[in-house]
């Protein structure tokens, strides 16, 4: 996981070169300015589908982060930065907590938020959806939280609707918490409110990143993984429910041709052939949906025309190396 080395403020300004674990189509420097500000890292946490990723997409006014009803959209750890004239937060989207773990891909993905939050964390933003009835998989998650010495913020998002609605349940929980604050992270509600306590809990510090240098507010995200998350993403919104945890994409090529143009090649993985049928569908009518609205989204992230090849292969073994 990509953090910004800390710098403690000093006269001179210095300049602090990333770890070599950044990938090479980006250049991140943290430049240390001699103005104090409010500055940390903040880990978004919560169980699956709780609207982590939508939160940080709204926060941000950038989309960083895919999003689809289903568990297991978010795999990685995701970070991401945010300024403004109160300062500057890291921001860490975590993958949702499950209860259970049923595949590989699951036993990788559940120890990841463990892993961000073992980190150097300013703050932790726990997001909870009161529409639903708190559980084994919420508890899991509370208690992981609970560990962690850093301020915490309790989130409930969906305040915009009323029911079905089980905030009796986690009412014990802001006795636990520094903060408690009702959003919506779909409609943009109270997200001024959260940001003013988040920075009212971080500490004083220099800017850990450059944010001139960048050119969208994700740390640790290539081009080519951004661009096959797109896919991912359509493809859960399309398929099945039980088809979302048996596929990834790949983006195997992307080349920019005569006027602009992008070419973009790629793949949607699966365990299954029988999948694999279900992915293409009657016709190839399933595979040419969702190559559609991927293209759509991918002209509108990158302002150009595109042309996406897209496929499907069969591979048994692809969750055993996200």
């Amino acid at each position: 996981m990509y953090l910004p080395h800390r710098q403690v403020a000093d006269e001179a300004t210095t300049v602090i070169r990333p770890p070599s674990t950044i990938s090479n189509s980006q250049l991140y420097q943290a430049i240390v300015y001699n103005t104090a500000m409010k500055v940390g890292v903040v880990c978004l946490v919560g169980r699956p589908n709780v609207g982590k990723s939508t939160l940080l997409n709204n926060l941000l006014g950038h989309k960083v982060a895919i999003t689809s009803p289903k568990p297991q959209t978010t795999r990685v750890n995701l970070e991401a930065v945010y300024e403004d004239d109160r300062g500057q937060i890291i921001f860490v989207d975590t993958p949702g907590i499950f209860g259970k773990v049923v595949d590989s891909l699951s036993k990788r993905i559940n120890p990841r938020a463990e892993e961000a939050l073992s980190r150097q964390v300013d703050v932790v933003v726990y997001i909870i959806d009161h529409t639903r009835e708190k559980d084994f998989e919420e508890n899991k998650a509370i208690g992981i939280v609970r560990k962690i010495s850093a301020p915490k913020i309790l989130v409930i998002n969906k305040s915009d609707v009323r029911t079905p609605s089980h905030r009796v349940q986690y009412r014990f929980l802001e006795e636990e918490f520094d903060r408690t604050i009702e959003i919506s992270a779909l409609h943009r509600k109270n997200l001024n409110t959260l940001l003013e306590a988040i920075f009212d809990l971080l500490p004083e510090g220099k800017p850990m990143v450059d944010t001139k240098a960048l050119v969208q507010p994700g740390l640790n995200i290539e081009s080519k993984t951004f661009l096959a998350e797109i896919i991912r993403e359509k493809a859960f919104l399309f398929l099945r429910r039980e088809l979302p945890y048996r596929i990834t994409a790949i983006v195997d090529e992307v080349v920019e041709r005569r006027g602009g143009a992008l070419y973009i090649k790629a793949r949607i993985l699966t365990t299954d052939d029988r999948y694999k049928s279900m992915i293409i569908g009657k016709g190839g009518s399933m595979i040419k949906e969702i190559s559609m609205a991927a293209r759509k989204e991918l002209e509108t992230a990158t302002s150009k025309k595109v042309f996406l090849e897209l496929t499907v292969e069969t591979d048994p073994h692809w969750m055993d190396f996200v």
